[in-house]
């Protein structure tokens, strides 16, 4: 596909028309890549923008939520005709996905928590895996590279690379940079590459999100929730702009996206410097990436074979994926 405006503007970037009906089976498929989404959401380094793009409903989705801004959806609402407001949005699709995601964070929340805790590695492992898989499944969707393309793709990469060494920040609980954090932390998460969760991180409101979800706080998860709803509907406009425009240079740039975040979910790595959350416990600003020991006392070390196995893991779920959706809703896959 070359990269060239798109003429026909009513066209839905994502190729399929979203009034056109999905059987039961296949709204259950779309809860799945859901929760999919929810469970890379989680974790500080990995977007669930990237799992919406490996499973074919990225532009859907970015075409969905721009809907929820048009005059005629905003006209429906404002005189409080419900059922007119919903016949023009691919509702539908928006909560049976929204379910997915929600899911995945109340039910896995607590277990990504311990496993980042106690077992970094393993899961900073399986996740590098997916990302880089997800390089090659998304970089397939661009049939001709142009020297404009590879430009877009290495100031991705370079753009991610240089964004996830930076040091999160001490900063306040207030409402309003709770609202902040997470306007900028759910653009963050459309965007194949850079995770939502790890835009908490370098704001410091990471693990104070984290313990509002787990705790059921509801005071900062709704200042965050009511961030996101207002910065995901916003940015929306602007991808799918580039999305109808651009096609190609903006897959390019999103690919590099992900290839420069490799850096954050490198599962190996030394603390530099750190300081302490408000329980007492150790969080690291600054660390460095370090190849890992093959060998411990001259035995083979079996941490580390078992975290490449989980790499290799995470490499083959994101084909297996990728192969599933394209069987499960074609249609969905750009270039169809």
């Amino acid at each position: 596909m070359t990269d060239q405006k798109v003429t026909r503007s009513t066209e839905p970037i994502g190729g399929r028309d979203v009034r056109r009906p999905r059987t039961l089976a296949q709204y259950v498929g779309v809860t799945m890549r859901g929760f999919c989404m929810g469970c890379a959401d989680v974790v500080p380094g990995v977007s669930g923008g990237t799992m919406a793009f490996i499973l074919g409903i990225y532009e859907e989705l970015i075409d969905s939520i721009r809907s929820l801004a048009r005059p005629p959806f905003l006209r429906a609402i404002s005189k409080f005709r419900i059922g007119e407001a919903l016949g023009i949005v691919n509702w539908k699709f928006m909560v049976a996905l929204g379910s997915g995601v929600l899911l995945a964070i109340l039910s896995l929340a607590k277990a990504i928590e311990w496993a980042l805790a106690n077992h970094a590695a393993y899961v900073w492992s399986f996740f590098f895996g997916l990302v880089l898989a997800s390089v090659i499944t998304v970089a397939k969707r661009i049939l001709k590279w142009s020297p404009l393309l590879v430009s877009a793709l290495l100031l991705g990469m370079v753009g991610a690379y240089v964004l996830v060494g930076l040091v999160p920040l001490q900063t306040p609980n207030d409402w309003w940079f709770l609202f902040l954090s997470g306007a900028l932390a759910i653009c963050a998460m459309i965007l194949p590459g850079i995770s939502g969760a790890f835009i908490l991180l370098l704001l410091g409101k990471y693990h104070y999100v984290l313990a509002a979800v787990n705790d059921r706080n509801p005071v900062p998860i709704f200042w965050v929730g009511l961030g996101c709803a207002v910065g995901i509907v916003s940015f929306a406009q602007v991808l799918g702009w580039l999305f109808r425009r651009y096609h190609d240079v903006t897959v390019a740039a999103l690919t590099g996206l992900m290839l420069g975040s490799l850096r954050k979910v490198w599962p190996w790595k030394v603390d530099l410097a750190w300081v302490l959350d408000r329980h007492g416990e150790r969080v690291p600003t600054v660390q460095e990436n370090v190849l890992p020991a093959l060998t411990l006392n001259g035995t083979v070390n079996l941490q580390v074979l078992f975290a490449i196995g989980l790499a290799v893991a995470g490499f083959v779920t994101v084909l297996l994926l990728d192969r599933w959706a394209a069987e499960v809703e074609p249609e969905l896959r750009p270039g169809t």
